[in-house]
């Protein structure tokens, strides 16, 4: 799969990260669940880049690919779109709105690495009016990812990937609340590459009604992160294949930790790596991304990275991804 030739569809959206020093498991009073009321006191704040599809995006720019983004954002995006151009991010199919703001996720994290989050859409409402095909006229498309966006973009961009013959990536993700059972197998069903994570697998299942022997018949490769255990890989013959997480040096926050593990394992793949590699090299991206506060300000130290591996995967795994790290645009501190 050439360099280029993936386009990434999901939210764009600014977020803001706060902490909370304590657990909020201490503050959840179970026989009072039905009238919830509750205000913790965050020490900091940042406010950071972000959306799946915009996080993707970079990760895939920082590995030497030049993805082409495709969300709905506001007139607030000039500044996000030529941080996203300076990392190799083609952001010229973004669609503007006229009377939204780009979408806005807030989110508390615990001493725990539990969050609450709240994510207001704004412009991502209008996401499904971006058109595959029109896209595809201008730039060669080989795999779309469709990842958490307005449940009826993510719908007419599958629907669309399908009569396109072009292969996609089914990331529902947050968005598997919002769904039924029968747009849950309608974004699943034929999809190249299936990503979620332990949860949202669980979740996933329940929705489509589907056993784990009918997904994989469904899908080509199912990959479910296991946040710190790693993940595992899951082939249409249901051959597993579990790979170690890259052991974290300081758990910072895990925002954007799985798109990190996304636009790794998809660079991976894209460069020729087998699933396994692939799989490897998106542990690194993510922990990195796990060591940072924000999910566009991991930076990448190209030697101490392919140490890491070594430690973790041992020296093939080093040699083979080597080349695609010393392509990268995203240089160390």
């Amino acid at each position: 799969m050439p360099s280029g030739s993936i386009a990434v569809t999901g939210s764009i959206a600014t977020d803001h990260l706060m902490r909370f020093s304590g657990r909020f498991a201490e503050h959840f009073i179970d026989e009072h669940l039905d009238r919830l009321s509750l205000s913790f006191l965050a020490k900091d704040l940042v406010v950071r880049r972000g959306g799946v599809a915009a996080n993707i995006a970079f990760a895939l720019g920082a590995l030497g690919h030049r993805p082409i983004l495709l969300g709905a954002v506001g007139p607030d995006f000039d500044d996000y779109r030529a941080w996203l151009e300076s990392h190799n991010v083609d952001c010229a199919h973004v669609l503007v709105s006229d009377n939204a703001h780009t979408a806005r996720f807030t989110c508390t994290t615990d001493d725990d690495q539990c969050q609450l989050a709240s994510f207001y859409p704004g412009a991502m409402s209008e996401a499904s009016r971006i058109s595959l095909g029109s896209v595809a006229n201008i730039r060669k498309i080989d795999l779309v990812i469709v990842g958490a966006n307005d449940p009826d973009a993510m719908c007419v961009h599958t629907e669309e990937a399908r009569r396109l013959h072009i292969p996609f990536a089914a990331d529902p993700s947050q968005q598997l609340p919002m769904l039924d059972r029968d747009s849950a197998r309608m974004l699943v069903g034929g999809a190249k590459f299936l990503f979620s994570n332990e949860y949202e697998w669980e979740l996933l299942t329940r929705t489509t009604e589907w056993s784990e022997r009918e997904m994989a018949e469904r899908v080509e490769l199912r990959v479910t992160t296991l946040s710190r255990n790693g993940c595992v890989i899951v082939d249409q013959e249901g051959t597993e294949v579990h790979v170690d997480a890259v052991a974290a040096r300081e758990v910072v926050d895990p925002t954007g930790v799985g798109d990190a593990f996304r636009g790794g394992f998809l660079a991976g793949v894209s460069a020729g790596l087998e699933s396994r590699r692939a799989a490897e090299l998106g542990s690194l991206i993510a922990t990195l991304v796990l060591e940072t506060v924000g999910t566009q300000e991991w930076r990448l130290d190209v030697d101490a990275a392919l140490a890491r591996l070594a430690d973790t995967y041992g020296a093939d795994a080093e040699a083979d991804i080597a080349p695609i790290l010393r392509s990268t645009t995203v240089k160390a501190k």
